[in-house]
């Protein structure tokens, strides 16, 4: 208890009369509420017998905030070196001959679930590993020595395998009934426009948030270049996926990924969507272009999942950019007071949509209102012989509940977070690794089947959000990366600890470095980057 005894500043008697066992002790005084939905049963998470200590304060009429410790270190886990993940025999083979090459006993550890491309009475692989230590020095020492002769590798902890554990896990809640609450639940653009990132800490200081969690995924990029590839390039902070903030189209989609959308200012209506953007541009003589993006660089499709001629694939991908050579993307004043440089073409609009201004090679500056089109390839075609100064434009932008085909109403305080994959829907595990951007197929020669463990079977920090069947909103957050304090979680582990706090429908936010919650303007948790709280693209803010 000594963590969230400092965290809330409780006294030591305070402290000590906290409940185990999933039970409840307040830890500040006020008046009783209605027992938040985090109270209802255990956490699934290793053998039922582990101690769970949780601790209960209302933020808000309506807010509160569970904090919750479970289990402890196992004396299974240990540290090793990951030479490799490998998912055939051939593969495996070749790794460890490395490793005895370097004068160590290789052992194939087999990955904690199955390809989601089967077959599934199997494991994906295994990763190929040397050493076997107490201590990550120690561990860390044998990395180095491998790498000195030829064979690199990273120190990993086996506790975060994904395979049963004692934990210890360190998770914070954070549940918003719009019965009773009174303030604004909203996304938040960090440093008020698209380029540039901000700490959870920072977004919470600056709205004067009672709370916040960190929102979806984005890029960190030292600049503007880039290329079609592994990884997610582009514009420092851009959103990854879609966004919308007080009702403005931050971001397009990552079409068919999954969404939380905030309708309204105290979250009723609060839904999980699969979403897709539609966005076009008329002219006065009737001809039609697609407009492929929203403020990010021409070119660059984060995550993938894009429209037009993205290639090498249309469907979302994960960590990973495609590309397309003949767009049009429109800028929007929250993009920033420069837009990006480049060849192509590009015009200027006034508010009510008229060519203001026109020319060859894209960039310089974003007027204060109206729109900036920049076109590449077919796109920049399109716009010299539509877009000359004077003629007349329309812009049209839709959201799209990609399952259900219809339009999604939005609104000024309509706010929409990026995320995936999908985890809960009508209160049953929903996961689809394919459909969402996490297949372990490989793109382009790039080794998907050891992103697919590392990211998706292995534990992590987490962060996800979730909505109740009475609709209340569940915000979570899981530390990780820190195996004496908290182990993360891997994703069927978030599925199934965000179903046993009462969501219905649930869905993955970005995690890992990312994943922050801040209560009070005190930050919960333990960020697991060395460096210590990551600034982000944005965030879910609860404002008084």
């Amino acid at each position: 208890m000594r963590r969230r005894a400092a965290r809330y500043g409780l006294t030591a008697g305070l402290a000590a009369a906290c409940l185990v066992a999933g039970q409840v002790a307040a830890a500040t005084p006020g008046p009783a509420s209605t027992a938040p939905l985090t109270t209802a049963e255990r956490l699934p998470l290793g053998p039922s017998s582990l101690t769970e200590e949780r601790t209960s304060r209302q933020v808000a009429p309506g807010v509160t905030h569970v904090a919750i410790e479970r289990g402890q270190s196992s004396p299974d886990d240990f540290w090793t070196v990951t030479i490799g993940v490998a998912t055939t025999e051939a593969e495996a083979s070749e790794l460890e001959q490395r490793i005895r090459a370097a004068g160590y006993e290789p052992r194939r550890d087999p990955t904690a679930g199955a390809s989601p491309l089967g077959p599934d009475d199997r494991p994906l692989g295994w990763m190929i590993r040397a050493g076997k230590h107490a201590g990550q020095q120690a561990a860390q020492a044998t990395a180095n020595d491998l790498a000195a002769k030829g064979v690199r590798g990273s120190v990993q902890f086996t506790g975060e395998d994904g395979h049963p554990t004692t934990g210890p896990w360190s998770v914070d809640v954070l549940v918003v009934d719009p019965r009773r609450f009174r303030g604004r639940l909203g996304s938040e653009l960090a440093t008020q426009i698209v380029p540039g990132r901000e700490t959870t800490s920072s977004i919470a200081q600056r709205t004067g948030a009672l709370a916040a969690v960190n929102g979806g995924y984005f890029v960190i990029s030292s600049g503007e270049s880039g290329k079609p590839g592994p990884g997610l390039a582009g514009t420092d902070g851009d959103l990854a996926g879609i966004s919308v903030v007080r009702g403005d189209l931050v971001s397009e989609a990552v079409n068919g990924r999954p969404a939380l959308v905030v309708p309204t200012d105290s979250g009723a209506g609060t839904a999980v969507r699969r979403l897709e953007t539609r966005l076009s541009v008329r002219a006065a003589n009737g001809g039609l272009r697609e407009v492929t993006g929203v403020n990010r660089k021409p070119g660059l499709i984060v995550n993938c999942g894009g429209a037009g001629d993205a290639y090498p694939l249309a469907q979302p991908a994960h960590d990973y950019t495609c590309g397309n050579d003949n767009e049009v993307i429109a800028f929007t004043p929250v993009f920033g007071p420069q837009v990006p440089q480049g060849e192509g073409y590009q015009v200027t609009l006034d508010p009510r949509g008229a060519v203001v201004a026109a020319k060859d090679g894209r960039g310089g500056a974003m007027p204060a209102r109206g729109t900036v089109l920049q076109g590449t390839g077919a796109g920049a075609r399109w716009l010299r012989e539509h877009a000359r100064p004077g003629a007349h434009l329309t812009l049209r932008r839709s959201v799209i509940d990609a399952e259900r085909g219809v339009p999604v109403p939005v609104q000024p305080q309509t706010s929409i977070v990026n995320g995936g994959p999908l985890l809960l829907r009508d209160g049953a595990v929903a996961l689809d690794p394919v459909r969402d951007g996490w297949s372990p197929q490989d793109i382009d020669g790039a080794d998907r089947g050891a992103f697919y463990n590392g990211w998706y079977l292995r534990r992590n920090p987490r962060t996800a959000a979730g909505v109740a069947r009475d609709g209340r909103i569940i915000l979570l957050t899981v530390d990780g990366r820190r195996p004496a304090h908290s182990v993360g979680l891997s994703i069927s582990e978030v599925a199934q600890v965000m179903r046993s706090l009462g969501a219905v429908d649930a869905i993955n936010l970005d995690g890992g470095g990312s994943t922050a919650m801040v209560v009070g303007g005190a930050l919960q948790g333990t960020p697991s980057d060395s460096t210590g709280e990551r600034p982000d693209g944005d965030a879910i803010v609860v404002l008084p």
